[in-house]
């Protein structure tokens, strides 16, 4: 089985021995570590909020708000709202609950929304806090890999279809952006292959010396993972602060998404599938997608061999079998960033480099899993 370095959680407690630089985003800041609770306060203090809702998940409930809690040094209301932890609650019916409670407990226009949690929490929240009374402003504090370096950054906020991912949302920023890694203590080893997942994607889509420090993990030196988190974020926000409403080149994020969350979606709805972690799905699409690009003269076969072991050195292939192929083409017709009809994709081109808006034959795609499983 692969698994990730295990030293990760050892070191887990102790990053951010030297500060960060505040990252500026598109419209908001990016905090790192304490920093970051003294610029929540100070913005609390500053914009007059009339109250505080924090959403959270079961997990992070338990595990960080009591954490979170003394890092408030404030002196309005504050309330707690908690709902399931987990993918299947990503829907519009937590959204309504989490709207009549909002309305229940007195919110107005002046009440802040604090998203604390993974990947679900603030996409969830901030749609929540987006449409609510037309918009309220919101604060992310992610405590996932996952969330970290990619959920939390960018604006993009939304909830599941059924088992179709990210089909109602919206795109507005946060206030703020809180990144504390000491959260990262609360999670089990295959959460922190899942945020893995999205680092890799990073270096592979814009910056090959990025991707190439993830070719030999066991050389890595993790109490210097933050560093790490740092770029991926950084390289993210410099995509995004581009094309903030995705005409372009954010579409660049998407390599690995267009096969991976049919793969995912698929998991989520069969009976008989045990569901994956969103970074699972994704790291099995970034095979898949890395093979249709070699196969379009797009990489090297020596650059997909590559790709194929390092994304296989941490996550374990997905057993699919024949049968699974055609329901999840079914689910590629979802997929948000298809156009008049047709599928679109975002292949490599080199190591770094990325190709938008391509089409792929579906005879190719099934190359791609037979291929996946050798």
């Amino acid at each position: 089985m692969a698994r990730f370095p295990k030293k990760i959680a050892y070191f887990a407690g102790q990053f951010y021995t030297q500060p960060m630089q505040s990252i500026n985003a598109n419209g908001y800041p990016i905090h790192f570590g304490p920093s970051g609770y003294e610029a929540l306060n100070q913005l609390i203090a500053h914009q007059k909020y009339s109250s505080v809702f924090i959403v959270t998940d079961s997990h992070s409930n338990d595990c960080c708000l009591p954490k979170f809690l003394p890092q408030l040094a404030v002196d309005i209301p504050i309330e707690i709202i908690e709902f399931e932890s987990g993918e299947s609650a990503k829907n519009i019916n937590t959204c309504v609950e989490i709207w009549n409670i909002l309305t229940d407990l007195g919110a107005d226009r002046k009440s802040l929304l604090v998203n604390l949690g993974g990947g679900v929490v603030t996409d969830l929240g901030g749609f929540v806090a987006s449409t609510f009374k037309r918009g309220i402003d919101f604060v992310n504090i992610p405590t996932t890999l996952l969330a970290m370096v990619d959920a939390s950054v960018g604006g993009k906020n939304g909830v599941d279809l059924g088992a179709l991912k990210n089909q109602i949302g919206v795109i507005n920023t946060p206030a703020l952006l809180v990144i504390d890694t000491s959260y990262l203590e609360t999670l089990p080893q295959n959460e922190m292959r899942s945020g893995l997942a999205e680092m890799l994607k990073h270096g592979l889509v814009y910056d090959k010396t990025y991707w190439e420090k993830f070719l030999d993990l066991a050389a890595i030196d993790f109490a210097d993972f933050d560093a790490l988190i740092y770029e991926s974020i950084a390289i993210k926000n410099a995509i995004v602060s581009q094309d903030p409403t995705e005409n372009g080149i954010r579409k660049a994020l998407n390599f690995g998404h267009t096969l991976g969350h049919a793969i995912e979606s698929y998991f989520l709805e069969s009976d008989d599938k045990e569901t994956l972690l969103h970074g699972e799905a994704i790291a099995a699409g970034m095979v898949l997608e890395a093979f249709i690009s070699w196969k379009k003269d797009l990489l090297t076969e020596r650059e997909y061999a590559q790709v194929k072991a390092a994304i296989f050195a941490v996550f374990d292939p997905i057993p699919f079998v024949e049968k699974d192929y055609a329901p999840i083409f079914g689910l590629l017709i979802h997929d948000k960033k298809n156009e008049y009809g047709k599928v679109q994709f975002a292949l490599l081109d080199g190591i770094g480099k990325i190709k938008i808006d391509q089409t792929v034959e579906n005879e190719l795609i099934e190359a791609a899993f037979k291929n996946y499983k050798t």
